[in-house]
């Protein structure tokens, strides 16, 4: 099941939210447990047992290194622990990656029957690990409610796609939450804004750009591998921003505050600020439990810190999937980040804003070629048609044909990758501060817009296939 599906808007969101409202208070975390559990069974009902054997492994290894005083035997159990929690992760997504090298490296066939893989897995495998690792470090409690831990893990809000939540954010939550209406009204809202990006901007941009990665040599143009790329760059800040924003909001409606996961990585000036700006609470995990433990920026040679970068980067991108393309890209992001630590951060200071906006864009592009394509080959010949190293015409029929379908999709998609909404809220709430009259209208006018959104956007679903999140993959 996926938020932007009419079972999920108009079946199961309505019955859950009833059923938590009118629950007595000491209930309500089972009855977003049994809400998630469904919600992850509808698609997977087999790996709801897996996800239930990972919660059940922390949750009983959590109690135990909580019980243990500091020592080497306490080490020994969080590394054991991490060892289960990365095996489980490792055998669904990178077994047949593995097996595939040592093949190749041995010239032998091994039998190897490839598993799907479970949705969500990598998700819910670091929010496990992170609230291990805490525990550890004794910045948390061991939770001793299996009902409390399990929800903090499999809320189905951000169950599939995130954003990493961290257990110290919502320890307290967890056991004790007050919503007011305000809460259920920024979290209406924030869920509409969220499924607005996913179905009005980043379906029809995926379209686009599967149309454009599936041609090839002389059928695709100069002006179509841009508008491709462009494409798919637009498809995945808005399918994966919007998730976030969905998820964010439907927690807001019960009560829990996440922090944010994108702040508009696009009007980034610097590839270091992008990646403060996307994915962050991806990005803050490997920094806390990967970057720190290496030694971060704080080891006695410089090469040392150049080495860390380089490490996390290559696993950010190994994590993303079982590939050497996701490798490639992760590596890329490595070098680029400590080029701009070395060198080029002091470069750019130098130069107007938007040669900056224009680097990080191009950076940001090129990485995406490789992101989305499925091997080398297609990523670099796909990028030699972007900057004319092929015999190919600027233009062609389908270039135009783009443009005339997608047009205003385009448009869309780059006037809303700028805070041109937060810069209007800002704004309008200021004025509504100052004018009563004028606050009265604007929630008039703003309860009618997004009940306008959603008559659209459900329209747009009626008529559209199913049209899964990028980040289920991962």
């Amino acid at each position: 099941m996926v938020f932007s599906s009419l079972v999920f808007l108009y079946l199961f969101l309505p019955l859950v939210i009833i059923a938590y409202f009118i629950s007595p208070k000491y209930f309500r975390n089972m009855v977003l447990l049994i809400a998630s559990l469904f919600f992850y069974a509808w698609g997977e009902p087999k790996y709801v047992f897996l996800m239930l054997i990972s919660i059940l492994v922390n949750y009983v290894m959590g109690i135990v290194i909580d019980q243990t005083p500091p020592s080497a035997k306490k080490k020994r159990l969080l590394i054991l622990t991490l060892i289960v929690n990365i095996a489980i992760l490792g055998y669904y997504k990178y077994a047949g990656f593995f097996i595939g090298i040592w093949e190749d490296l041995f010239h032998v066939d091994i039998e190897f029957e490839e598993v799907p893989l479970p949705i969500g897995i990598s998700f819910y495998t670091f929010q496990a690990m992170s609230y291990i690792i805490d525990v550890y470090r004794q910045e948390v409690k061991a939770q001793r409610s299996l009902t409390d831990l399990s929800l903090f893990i499999s809320l189905f809000s951000q169950l599939v796609a995130g954003p990493i939540v961290r257990y110290q954010t919502i320890a307290e939550q967890i056991k004790r939450r007050i919503i007011k209406n305000e809460d259920l009204m920024i979290g209406t809202r924030r869920f509409i804004q969220g499924l607005a990006k996913k179905v009005l901007i980043a379906n029809p941009m995926g379209a686009v750009a599967d149309y454009c990665f599936a041609l090839s040599g002389d059928n695709l143009a100069t002006g179509t591998a841009w508008l491709g790329i462009l494409a798919y760059t637009l498809q995945i800040y808005f399918d994966f921003s919007g998730y976030s924003d969905m998820a964010i909001g439907l927690a807001r409606i019960f009560g829990f505050k996440f922090l944010e996961n994108f702040n508009y990585p696009y009007i980034s000036q610097s590839i270091t600020e992008f990646w403060r700006r996307w994915h962050i609470s991806l990005s803050q995990w490997f920094r806390d439990y990967v970057y720190f433990p290496l030694g971060g920026s704080r080891v006695d040679a410089q090469w040392k810190v150049y080495r860390n970068l380089l490490v996390v980067w290559t696993l950010t991108g190994f994590w993303h999937g079982a590939s050497w393309t996701f490798m490639a890209w992760g590596f890329y992001y490595g070098v680029l980040i400590c080029l701009e630590k070395w060198v080029v951060l002091k470069w750019l200071d130098n130069i107007p804003r938007v040669l900056r906006h224009v680097y990080v864009l191009l950076i940001v592009m090129i990485g995406w070629v490789f992101f989305r394509a499925d091997d080398f080959a297609y990523s670099f010949n796909y990028i030699k048609t972007m900057f004319f190293l092929n015999d190919v015409p600027l233009y062609d029929y389908r270039t135009l044909l783009v443009l005339n379908d997608y047009g205003l999709y385009y448009v869309a998609g780059i006037l809303f990758s700028i805070p041109v909404y937060q810069w209007y809220a800002k704004w309008s709430e200021q004025k509504a501060q100052e004018n009563n009259g004028f606050y009265v209208s604007l929630r008039i006018v703003q309860t009618a817009y997004y009940l306008l959104i959603v008559f659209i956007v459900t329209m747009f679903l009626v008529n559209s296939t199913h049209n899964p999140f990028i980040y289920f993959r991962f």
